[in-house]
């Protein structure tokens, strides 16, 4: 199946969804602040200067959601752009406020802890937050600020539910390289294995995560700026400049600007018409080239539905088997995100896919229709920002061409069996142990299991099984800490793997992990039936996901006490979202 007949599919099953979608957007209210009540106005206008105050009326007027804080690194360069933005727009007579922040958590802050379980639900909070503040029924358009791992989900689910307005997303970029990514494995599984304190492992981290802007690794946060810039949302391979460098300040202007001029001009689409099934499969394929991160299977579905578009990982999958794997990025390789944007970048993925039909040029993006100028990168000469095309890689260990792919097919496969449905990273797992077949270990919580390895009852070869991760169960936190004791495992010989109805991210590494398993256990998925001893075929060659016992599908099933997951650290403020989301493959939202 091609490109063209995997979108044809797309459209097809979107057919009515999509059409209620365009009526809903099409019949919102049209703006017009003149017919706004005076009480209405005076509200809105009560900080804004007089001399700009009299102008609203006839002039655009933009709103800013920001995702703004200083706790995480990534969205510290945020705190100033509110003010350039503003000074570049009015410069066009475009005026600018600040219609709402929206929250905003760090996965690596609260990984392996209960206010991980909120994490999941915080993208659907982010989505309503973009919506209070877009509901003030004042603005012409958005921009929307915000960089990691839900909180760019939350705000383009929000974005298209208002989807009358043109939106343009502004990135503030990776910090710089500090410590390797290996180097920070290494150091973890030593301690995993009691060679070196906490202190010293504190050190390491410290170097690794030491400064502001996205971490270097290719997770979520920037698997998100690869799709956003796929889907056209930045302005040409903005994506990965450091921040408060000259030329991030110098795209920052020209983005604030271009966009100001282009909803003055009326020469840009409105969110919700520029986003169609074309630029969702435009998205999913850059992913698999880039073998970015398995939370978008969760995220683009949910995005996807916010404009009316039905897409599931069947999609996924027949994407990845086109699309070759044309970037080396940890973890699936030594290069960061720094290299990788050194090496040529998204501009350069993005040219290998177009020359080869594995991407639609006739989409409409923040630069107008077509992808053309996302052939191009962002470089200042004398003092002024231009745009030059990249012709070839700069460092071909780290971005190869479509004749020489590191892999014929792209980052991710979706494994299905009495299990149920998964999905895993391939891109990062040896072939050596995309197969295993072994007796299951089971744990209802991801303590369990490090509990497990630290009294030494793991040293064989099993597979875990991690139960109750889902959703439902506990907000389907991430589980980045069974990492670092599964690789040490590994690399004592034994022959291990994951399965669980949790998240892993693309943190999974060379351990091979099938995750966000579905049904989940609390919803009476087959994974909640799995005993210690069962015999797993774990196949992610083939795609198959087993358990060899014949009485498993008789088996009844008895679920556990999960009550300690509903009280303390505010989760039960989050009960009502909690008993309402969807299944994995349905994107996991809670409405």
């Amino acid at each position: 199946m091609n490109l063209k007949q995997i979108t044809n599919k797309i459209i097809e099953r979107s057919k009515k969804t999509r059409q209620d979608y365009l009526e809903l957007i099409q019949n919102a209210n049209k703006i017009d602040r003149t017919k706004l009540g005076c009480a209405n106005l005076a509200h809105a206008y009560a900080t804004i200067p007089n001399n700009i105050r009299e102008k609203i009326s006839q002039n655009k007027h933009l709103a800013i959601i920001s995702s703004y804080n200083d706790i995480l690194s990534a969205h510290e360069p945020y705190k100033d752009y509110p003010q350039i933005i503003k000074q570049n727009c009015i410069k066009l007579g475009v005026s600018v406020q600040v219609a709402s922040c929206t929250p905003s958590m760090c996965d690596g802050i609260t990984q392996g802890y209960e206010g991980m379980q909120l994490s999941l639900a915080s993208r659907d909070v982010i989505a309503m937050s973009t919506a209070i503040g877009l509901a003030h029924n004042v603005f012409d358009g958005a921009f929307f600020l915000g960089v990691c791992d839900k909180i760019v989900p939350g705000l383009l689910i929000g974005a298209l539910r208002f989807g009358q307005l043109p939106a343009m997303f502004i990135p503030s970029g990776p910090m710089s390289t500090g410590l390797s990514n290996d180097e920070k494995s290494f150091a973890r599984e030593q301690y995993a294995q009691g060679l070196i304190t906490k202190e010293e492992l504190l050190k390491t981290e410290i170097r690794m995560y030491h400064s502001v802007g996205t971490c270097t690794f290719y997770g979520t946060a920037n698997s998100n700026q690869v799709m956003i810039e796929a889907l056209g949302l930045h302005t040409p391979n903005s994506a990965f400049i450091n921040p408060n460098s000259p030329l991030r300040k110098k795209v920052l202007d020209f983005s604030a600007t271009h966009f100001a001029k282009s909803v003055k001009d009326e020469t840009i689409l409105p969110i919700g018409q520029m986003i169609d099934e074309k630029s969702i499969v435009n998205a999913i394929a850059v992913l698999m080239a880039t073998g970015g991160s398995t939370n978008l299977t969760l995220h683009l579905i949910a995005i996807a539905r916010a404009a009316g578009i039905i897409i599931n990982w069947d999609d996924f999958d027949a994407i990845s088997n086109i699309t070759p794997l044309l970037a080396k990025i940890y973890p699936n390789g030594k290069a960061d995100i720094n290299d990788f944007h050194k090496a040529g970048g998204l501009s350069l993925v993005i040219k290998e896919l177009l020359e080869n039909d594995l991407l639609h040029e006739d989409v409409n993006t923040v630069m107008g229709k077509g992808l053309s100028e996302y052939l191009k990168d962002p470089v200042i000469e004398n003092d002024e920002l231009t745009y030059k095309l990249c012709d070839k890689s700069k460092n071909e260990q780290i971005i190869t061409t479509f004749k020489a792919p590191f892999s014929q097919t792209g980052g991710l496969k979706v494994l299905n069996g009495n299990l149920g449905r998964a999905v895993i990273k391939v891109s990062a797992v040896s072939k050596e142990n995309l197969y295993i077949k072994q007796q299951a270990i089971v744990f209802n919580d991801q303590l369990e299991l490090l509990e497990a390895f630290n009294n030494d009852e793991l040293n064989k070869d099993f597979i875990a099984v991690v139960k109750y991760q889902g959703p439902r169960a506990n907000g389907m936190p991430e589980l980045h800490k069974l990492i670092p004791p599964l690789g040490v495992l590994m690399s004592r010989g034994y022959k291990v793997a994951l399965i669980t109805d949790g998240r892993m991210s693309g943190a999974s590494g060379k351990v091979p992990a099938a995750i966000h398993l579905s049904p989940e256990s609390l919803l009476n998925g087959n994974i909640a039936k799995v005993q210690t001893g069962d015999l797993i075929e774990f196949d992610a060659i083939n795609g198959n996901l087993n358990v060899l016992e014949k009485d498993f599908e008789s088996r009844q099933i008895k679920h556990i006490d999960l009550s300690k997951n509903e009280l303390g650290y505010g989760r039960e403020l989050f009960s009502a979202l909690r008993n309402n989301f969807k299944s994995a493959e349905e994107g996991g939202v809670s409405f």
